[in-house]
C-alpha cells in the first residue's frame, strides 16, 4: 500500500500516527482487540469485514508492532492476534475518540459508553496534562511547537505560528 503521508509531514507525529492507525478498519479491529477479541473469526464476525481486508489489516497491525501473531492451535495451525504493549498504549486514544463521538449524541442515542468496571458509573474521559492535571482541550493554553528533532521547515512553521499568536495577543 503506498504511503499517503506527504514528504514534508514525515517528521510530524500526527501524520505518522495516522499512517499507522488512521484507516477505518484498523481502529475497529483495535477496538475489538481491546474488548478481548484475538481470533480471526471473532474479528470477522464482529465487524462483518471481508477475509481479504481483515487479512491485510491484521498483517499491517502486526508489521506496525500493534498486534502480535501467535499460534494457539497446532493441527491445523491457527493464530491469534494479541495486543502488544505498543498496541495497548493506544487505548486512551480509542477511548477519547469514542468519547468525542458520544459528546455529539443525545444520551439515549449512544450505543456504547465507558463505565467504571467496579461501580458501573459512566466515565467522562478527558485528556489532561500528567504534570498539572489541566485539560488539554484549550488550544490557547496548550499549543504545539517545534521539538528537538524538528527540521528547519518545521521550525519555520511554528516560529510563524508563534509570531501570529503574539500579534493577536497585542491587538
Amino acid at each position: 500500500m503506498p504511503s499517503r503521508i506527504r514528504l514534508e509531514d514525515r517528521e510530524c507525529p500526527l501524520s505518522t500516527t495516522v499512517q499507522h492507525v488512521g484507516e477505518w478498519w484498523t481502529l475497529l479491529i483495535l477496538h475489538d482487540a481491546f474488548d478481548g477479541y484475538t481470533r480471526f473469526d471473532q474479528f470477522q464476525q464482529s465487524l462483518n469485514i471481508s477475509t481479504s481486508m481483515l487479512t491485510a489489516r491484521l498483517k499491517t497491525l502486526v508489521a506496525d508492532g500493534l498486534l502480535e501473531r501467535r499460534p494457539y492451535q497446532t493441527n491445523p495451525v491457527r493464530h491469534e492476534y494479541v495486543l502488544t504493549e505498543r498496541g495497548r498504549s493506544l487505548r486512551p486514544v480509542i477511548v477519547a475518540l469514542a468519547a468525542w463521538g458520544n459528546q455529539h449524541l443525545a444520551p439515549e442515542a449512544r450505543a456504547m459508553i465507558l463505565v467504571d468496571a467496579e461501580t458501573g458509573e459512566e466515565a467522562e474521559p478527558v485528556v489532561v496534562d500528567a504534570r498539572t492535571g489541566k485539560r488539554l482541550d484549550d488550544s490557547k493554553m496548550y499549543t504545539f511547537t517545534a521539538g528537538p528533532a524538528a527540521s528547519e521547515a518545521m521550525r519555520a512553521r511554528y516560529d510563524e505560528m508563534d509570531r501570529r499568536r503574539m500579534e493577536g495577543s497585542t491587538q
